[in-house]
């Protein structure tokens, strides 16, 4: 089966779009990692959109607090303002289907899905010692994890630990990983929405496991549509800026 694997949308209609778009007849069942909502301007729209998709969801940060589930305390203040803006904007049934998303890991397809780290869905895995724990304790040899909008991941076998750099060059539209069956893997199909490695493109990943393949996607789109949304929004100049440059 061809999964396609999508975190951290955050709103960004336009960029889901040309995701999906690009993905298009590559895939047979759909996933996110979390964080639908939260940074920008289009969260009826993305909600409404992974409805559709029939989409298995587990749920982010940002989607616990736009739904009232967790304080937003620990938020800076541009994220804080976003998820106010965002539970404003959010149609009821919409708002409901966030406050009901269940938390992550979850076992599906082979695949084991977290939105931060295994055993804690709000902590960032960006180093090997944070990802260890995830790649030694996972119920599966193979987890996707979203939370840092990184494209990349890591991968174990025998006491090593290896770094894996999994982002398509500029010219590319994907980069493939062969999954070995003796290893296992902790990767990152990067973010939609709001990407911050460096590179602007709309990131996911397609993983067709009875070939033992995933594909790491990148994709561009109309970036300054989404800004021009978000100033009407009134949203931060902070997050209006950081989508031209994937920061």
């Amino acid at each position: 089966m061809r999964i396609l694997i999508v975190s951290d949308l955050h709103a960004n209609r336009t960029a889901l779009d040309a995701a999906l778009d690009a993905a298009k007849g590559r895939w047979e069942r759909a996933l996110c990692l979390g964080d639908i909502v939260g940074y920008g301007p289009d969260p009826n729209e993305v909600t409404a959109k992974l409805r559709e998709l029939q989409a298995l969801t587990i749920r982010g940060n940002h989607d616990k607090a736009v739904g009232g589930l967790m304080p937003t305390d620990d938020f800076n203040p541009v994220a804080r303002a976003a998820a106010e803006w965002t539970r404003a904007q959010l149609r009821p049934e919409n708002l409901e289907f966030l406050r009901a998303l269940p938390p992550g890991p979850i076992e599906t397809d082979g695949l084991v899905l977290v939105h931060g780290a295994l055993h804690d869905e709000d902590e960032y895995v960006f180093t090997p010692a944070q990802a260890l724990e995830g790649l030694l304790d996972s119920g599966g040899p193979v987890t996707f994890f979203g939370h840092t909008h990184h494209q990349g991941g890591f991968s174990y076998q025998d006491s090593e630990l290896e770094v894996l750099q999994l982002r398509p060059r500029a010219a590319e539209r994907f980069a493939a990983l062969r999954i070995e069956p003796s290893r296992r893997y902790l990767l990152n199909p990067g973010s939609i929405g709001q990407p911050r490695d460096g590179d602007p493109r709309a990131a996911f990943a397609v993983a067709e496991l009875d070939h033992q393949i995933v594909e790491f996607w990148r994709v561009p789109y109309d970036i300054s549509s989404v800004q021009a949304r978000m100033r009407a929004a009134g949203l931060p100049e902070a997050l209006v800026q950081r989508l031209a440059i994937g920061r």
